[in-house]
């Protein structure tokens, strides 16, 4: 007898997958960011209904059903089969599907981003959801497009839902395509719907804009722009629940959409992002894979395998590269999930940030002597000051400080994307928010002096950018605070001979070797991990940091930097205001 089925594997496939990646004996292998993604869908699972998120396994299972039941593949040895679900595709159409606001009644997700490697049966998948949208989801007029930056790439998708439709009678009686041999559009006559495909080639010649239910972009990273993303996207607020997926490749260029997508949706599992709507499925290899070494991390990144694309196909493609750099580069992009050429580099992998995390008082270090960084600003950007207490040669442990415009806080929360997260960090004490539509320094200047007053402050790093703001006010309590100035390009400051270059090296080598612990605070995991650096075109090895390629927030990054570099080098001055600091040309 064939041994029977778990029932929650039965009733609820989706969950089935999530803690099947998760469990610690055999476990599904799945890179970094979906064994997140997993970890998020068990902790909704838990906690959801405190975020009014409501889990509807029966609605997953009829998604899922829908597939196999209604559809048939198409192609080759795949001819007319019906289109079983793998696992992994099985958690992405149920979490799309079986998420529901449980006061709105609608969809959770909104939008969703899957990057896997080449052959994994992506477009299928897409096709495949655009069908249920346009015929399954009981929205009237409902207008399905297969997206793309050109006609071509548009139409492999839509091919894959024209084929769909041929191979399935219940769909053969139900829709009607037009076209001829090319099929240019599927019309759901009952609800007056239609599935067409789309390019930039042929965006806005109509006389008004398209109201999508269901967007399905692919290929993201051969987007140069964002403008296909956002003509589209700007008709979904006419639907109730629509639905925009995004499936790709890994891509190579930092600047384009698809990076931008990319990194927003990891830190959306990751929890760096706050957003219920934001479905991601970002495959990815560990740190330490070499797919060209080790063919057991090549699911990672093809979560399809065996069956798709075939170890026999990525054999051939590895053995293919192993004499050609540019193929090898090729590979590991299309194959294996690696974003490839890009300049910049994301300065601290999680996990070793993690592991420097502790549970620390400030109030156990009265009288010790620190080392202080400041990062200051004005209006959009948060001001942060760390202070790293020495325990030992070269060892020193880690408080930050946060500040941020009161009246500007709402504004700068949907602007970043991290409603209501600001707030929150603001109620538990991780942010000082006074009230004003500027960086309350007299606040700072207060703490800085109550600090010093407190420790023994042998010298703070600070940017010559808004110092003044700062000193004005030190100035009018008459607080003494020794300041050395830090760089943050590729140079050295004069005074003291703090440079980021350094202070980078400095900061990454006490992470590395556990000698550096960080008292917990979500503000400054934030800023760490959106922290990216930037390589010199001089010295490649020397690097700073890049706010521009950043993927939000880092001045707690770099104020925790210039920290460890003042604790490093520094000579403190006896005081800034005795040589008044700045000089005006």
């Amino acid at each position: 007898m064939k041994k029977k089925q778990p029932a929650a594997t039965l009733s609820d496939p989706a969950t089935a997958y999530a803690r099947a990646v998760l469990r610690k004996r055999k476990p599904i292998v799945a890179g970094p960011h979906v064994r997140a993604a997993c970890r998020r869908h068990m902790d909704d699972r838990r906690t959801g209904k405190e975020r009014v998120l409501e889990w509807d396994s029966g609605a997953a299972r009829r998604a899922i059903g829908f597939f196999a039941d209604i559809l048939r593949l198409n192609g080759g040895e795949y001819e007319g089969r019906p289109f079983a679900l793998l696992p992994w595709q099985q958690f992405v159409v149920g979490s799309l599907f079986g998420w529901r606001l449980g006061a709105q009644g609608g969809r959770r997700f909104r939008r969703a981003y899957i990057e896997a490697g080449k052959g994994c049966g992506k477009s299928p998948l897409a096709a495949g959801i655009g069908l249920l949208m346009l015929c399954a989801d009981g929205e009237q007029r409902a207008e399905v497009y297969a997206a793309a930056y050109n006609r071509d790439q548009a139409k492999v998708l839509f091919r894959d839902a024209a084929a769909m439709v041929d191979q399935s009678p219940a769909l053969r009686r139900r829709l009607r395509m037009s076209g001829g041999l090319e099929k240019t559009s599927i019309a759901y006559p009952a609800a007056h719907s239609f599935f067409s495909p789309i390019s930039s080639e042929r965006r806005g010649r109509g006389k008004s804009g398209p109201r999508p239910h269901c967007v399905l972009l692919d290929e993201i990273h051969e987007h140069p722009t964002a403008a296909m993303v956002e003509f589209l996207s700007a008709g979904v607020k006419h639907r109730k629940q629509p639905l925009v997926v995004m499936i790709t490749n890994s891509g190579h260029d930092r600047e384009t959409i698809c990076w931008e997508y990319h990194d927003y949706a990891v830190g959306v599992v990751e929890g760096l992002r706050e957003d219920d709507s934001f479905f991601s499925y970002v495959c990815a290899l560990d740190a330490g894979d070499d797919p060209f070494v080790d063919e057991q991390c090549w699911i990672k990144a093809n979560p399809s395998l065996p069956a798709l694309p075939g170890q026999d196909y990525l054999r051939d493609q590895v053995r293919a590269a192993q004499g050609l750099p540019a193929k090898k580069y090729l590979a590991r992009r299309l194959n294996f999930c690696e974003w490839t050429e890009g300049e910049s580099e994301r300065w601290v992998q999680q996990d070793i940030w993690r592991g420097a995390q502790a549970d620390l008082s400030l109030d156990a270090y009265a009288g010790r002597s620190c080392f202080g960084g400041l990062d200051l600003s004005i209006s959009s950007d948060l001001t942060a000051l760390v202070l790293v207490f020495e325990r030992g040669e070269r060892r020193w442990d880690a408080f930050s400080f946060f500040w941020m415009a009161g009246d500007r806080l709402l504004e700068l929360e949907e602007n970043d994307g991290m409603a209501p997260r600001y707030r929150q960090w603001r109620d538990a004490g991780h942010l000082f928010a006074p009230a004003g539509k500027t960086i309350d320094y007299q606040h700072a200047a207060h703490l800085l002096a109550a600090l010093c007053a407190r420790f023994d402050v042998r010298a703070i790093a600070y940017d010559r950018a808004k110092l003044e703001l700062l000193t004005t006010e030190l100035d009018r309590i008459g607080a003494d605070i020794p300041l050395v100035e830090h760089g943050q390009g590729f140079y050295k400051a004069q005074s003291s001979g703090l440079w980021m270059p350094g202070s980078i090296e400095e900061t990454e080598a006490a992470l590395l070797e556990g000698r550096l612990r960080i008292a917990e605070n979500p503000m400054l995991t934030w800023c760490a991990a959106s922290a990216v650096c930037l390589p010199s075109s001089i010295e490649p090895a020397d690097r700073r940091f890049d706010k521009r390629k950043s993927t939000a927030r880092i001045d707690g990054a770099v104020a925790l930097v210039q920290a460890v570099g003042a604790a490093c080098h520094a000579r403190p001055q006896s005081s800034v205001y005795n040589q008044r600091g700045l000089a005006v040309i």
